[in-house]
């Protein structure tokens, strides 16, 4: 299949530093890909160019197959592309309804939208009244995947799902990343810590110092290969 996001040659400043040398990553329609590597390697600032948060100081940015380089994110956004950064971005005094009525700006009315989010994240829909801020954290990241569901996206960016959550909650949030790909959502997924996602990721590249060492199938060679990636010591 033709991918539905791609990065091609892409390369990123911040100022005079260059961060990204020449990434080359592809995701299709209903594939989850892991983006993993160390702190500081880069795979912020990739997801953020594929969310149009950063503009490529080199290379191009497609999504189905036409150059978007350079687009505002309200663009991106309005194409398909969602992007659920590191911290959830939820709004924490104002109750899940409420947070949820902020979406209503896609065009989808507000019972709509809490249909959908309730009927996946049933917790929510017990808490409804509660403000964001007082969830547990597991509960702020099942509100703010149930934000970004609210687009209707066809490509969805996760930056750190499982930060600072436990490993079974964490196993719960993938599950339901899996069946968001199972229904055809392209899912480019960056983290740190790599097992939870691998259980699910159909691709994996692993970003060090700004490039792509390694991608492919992640399979037992990759586990036994990501440590060296992380401690330094592969080329």
């Amino acid at each position: 299949m033709d991918p539905l996001l791609e990065l091609r040659g892409v390369c990123a400043a911040y100022d005079r530093i260059t961060v990204l040398h020449g990434i080359d990553l592809k995701v299709t329609a209903g594939q989850v890909v892991a983006l993993l590597g160390p702190n500081g390697a880069g795979k912020t600032t990739t997801l953020n160019i594929a969310a149009g948060a950063h503009r490529p100081s080199a290379g191009c940015l497609l999504l189905g197959g036409r150059d978007v380089s350079g687009a505002h994110p309200r663009d991106l956004a309005r194409a398909g592309v969602c992007l659920i950064p590191e911290g959830r971005g939820i709004f924490p005094n104002l109750s899940v309804r409420d947070n949820l009525r902020m979406m209503t700006f896609t065009g989808r009315a507000l019972p709509e939208i809490e249909e959908i989010a309730y009927e996946r994240f049933p917790v929510l829909g017990d808490r409804h009244r509660q403000a964001a801020g007082t969830l547990s954290g597991g509960e702020q990241q099942m509100l703010a995947l149930a934000r970004g569901l609210a687009t209707d996206p066809a490509v969805l960016l996760l930056d750190e799902l499982s930060m600072g959550l436990a490993p079974m909650v964490v196993g719960e949030l993938y599950e339901h990343v899996a069946e968001l790909a199972r229904r055809g959502v392209a899912v480019l997924v960056v983290e740190q810590f790599a097992t939870a996602v691998l259980k699910i990721a159909d691709h994996a590249a692993v970003v060090v110092r700004g490039s792509v060492q390694w991608q492919g199938h992640p399979d037992s060679s990759l586990h036994a290969e990501l440590s060296s990636y992380y401690l330094g010591s592969a080329a």
